[in-house]
């Protein structure tokens, strides 16, 4: 069972951890002057993308509709983990202004030459902070314990 803790305006993390992932996946907002910040870490790539939906969810305050399910399935591609990540999420920002559809659950894959998402989700209710863009900042894939952590600046 997942279990998350809303946003918080007066800039108190924002914690979710997987538990059947026994913490191995999760997120953790890190306070940041201007913009919104989170830390993420997960054991694969498919993994930390995931996650980082997830967190980019919860930063903005997205918030579903309770209504009839979407499916929809995205093929997207990089040169390396950071560019990847970046092309992840800004197409599920896009989505989510133009089509206002919050994905909540993710079936995550590559391909021989891509990666591609199998995405269920449902209408926009609400919007507490509108994510501009993902930015590039202080943004690098690494290897931890945990398997794989990157830290993610939002421009909000």
């Amino acid at each position: 069972m997942a279990k998350q803790m809303p946003c918080n305006p007066t800039g108190q993390p924002v914690w979710y951890e997987r538990e059947e992932d026994l913490k191995r996946t999760g997120y953790r907002e890190i306070e940041h002057t201007a913009d919104r910040e989170l830390e993420v870490w997960a054991p694969d790539m498919a993994q930390l993308l995931e996650t980082a939906a997830h967190g980019m969810y919860a930063v903005s305050g997205a918030r579903a509709r309770d209504a009839a399910s979407q499916s929809r399935t995205i093929t997207f591609q990089a040169e390396d983990p950071e560019t990847l990540l970046v092309t992840f999420l800004t197409e599920l920002l896009y989505i989510l202004e133009i089509e206002k559809i919050v994905f909540e659950e993710f079936q995550i894959h590559e391909t021989d030459d891509a990666w591609q998402a199998k995405l269920v989700g449902k209408p926009l209710a609400s919007l507490e902070k509108e994510i501009k863009a993902v930015t590039y900042h202080k943004l690098e894939v690494r290897q931890s314990e945990q398997g794989l952590k990157v830290n993610i600046v939002f421009d909000v």
